[in-house]
């Protein structure tokens, strides 16, 4: 038996092996996590422009339905000087404070544009049948709950992941869609 030095005890702790292992691992879960979180990020972005403007669709049609007068929507499909790329809602009482409805269209009331996130653009909006991808497209929803019959189809970039809102004309509900969708029209032979 060997003898024992006072005050040496057996030794605590880890190896420079066992610390490196336990590194390693960390490294490999933060970028698994790294990871995850980049592909969720782009998709949340689309998803809350989405959610956004579906909610201003449905305040519109809401507000056109309970002060009986025709609301408009505006898209502005590519950035111009004072405005982004985006949406914004057209009254059609004054913009000069006194109330009332606006005569003529230069005095209807116009909110401020809501810009989409900027990896979110309008690909393209289908009004009427007819595709549309550049300037500002306007649409409409009137007293009786209507509207102008259009698609609005959001793309994520880089990524490309789209998102469809249908806007049905005869009730001016809406349906949304995962990925890109256009509705076929009608043909004489769906009816017989």
């Amino acid at each position: 038996m060997s003898p024992r030095v006072p005050g040496i005890g057996p030794r605590a702790g880890f190896s420079l092996i066992e610390l490196m292992g336990v590194i390693v691992v960390l490294g490999l879960m933060a970028t698994m996590v790294a990871i995850s979180w980049t592909s969720v990020l782009p998709r949340a972005e689309l998803n809350k422009a989405v959610r956004e403007l579906s909610s201003q669709l449905y305040s519109v049609r809401s507000d056109a339905i309970s002060r009986k007068a025709r609301f408009e929507i505006q898209y502005s499909m590519e950035e111009a000087e004072g405005r982004p790329v985006g949406y914004r809602v057209v009254s059609p009482f004054r913009a000069d404070g006194r109330g009332g409805l606006a005569m003529q269209e230069e005095d209807r009331l116009a909110f401020p544009w809501q810009p989409l996130p900027e990896s979110v653009r309008f690909k393209r909006i289908r009004v009427n049948g007819l595709d549309l991808t550049s300037g500002v497209v306007s649409v409409f929803f009137d007293p009786l709950g209507t509207s102008t019959d259009h698609l609005v189809i959001l793309e994520q970039e880089p990524e490309g992941v789209f998102f469809t809102i249908e806007v049905l004309a005869l009730t001016g509900d809406f349906r949304l869609h995962d990925g890109e969708f256009v509705r076929e029209p009608a043909l004489e032979s769906d009816f017989q």
